[in-house]
């Protein structure tokens, strides 16, 4: 099975969202080729320079901005961005905060404490089943 899972092949767009990157500004040559779990293994435990430079300070894809920002991403969306942003770019809008990014994070608060609200309910119905057994 080994030797299956390290000839799996993935298109660039793929290894780029697993390693939490902005396709258009990696490499030419990653972005024309095709890349194995070896090698993304390998791209994940030894990053090159331009994978590190990339991490640091981007442009970073929505996914990663809206993680960095503390919100969702249609709240970026509903923020008005909609474009990859750099590390520089998200520590002003961090500096500014704007009003949308501090609707935004209280939204994505109220979500997470929801959340949590139901797994502890899910968790308590659990137990109370596994008593009666």
């Amino acid at each position: 099975m080994s030797s299956q899972q390290s000839t799996q092949t993935m298109k660039p767009a793929t290894a780029a969202k697993k390693l939490g990157v902005y396709l258009p500004a990696t490499p030419a040559s990653f972005q024309e080729g095709v890349v194995t779990r070896a090698e993304l293994n390998e791209l994940q435990a030894n990053p090159p320079e331009w994978l590190s430079e990339l991490r640091r300070n981007g442009p970073h894809p929505r996914p990663v901005v809206a993680a960095k920002l503390g919100v969702s991403i249609a709240g970026l969306a509903r923020g008005g961005v909609t474009e990859p942003l750099t590390t520089e770019q998200i520590e002003a809008l961090k500096q500014e905060r704007p009003e949308w990014l501090e609707k935004e994070r209280a939204t994505q608060a109220e979500v997470r404490k929801e959340a949590a609200r139901i797994n502890q309910l899910k968790k308590e119905k659990q137990e109370r089943a596994a008593g009666r057994d």
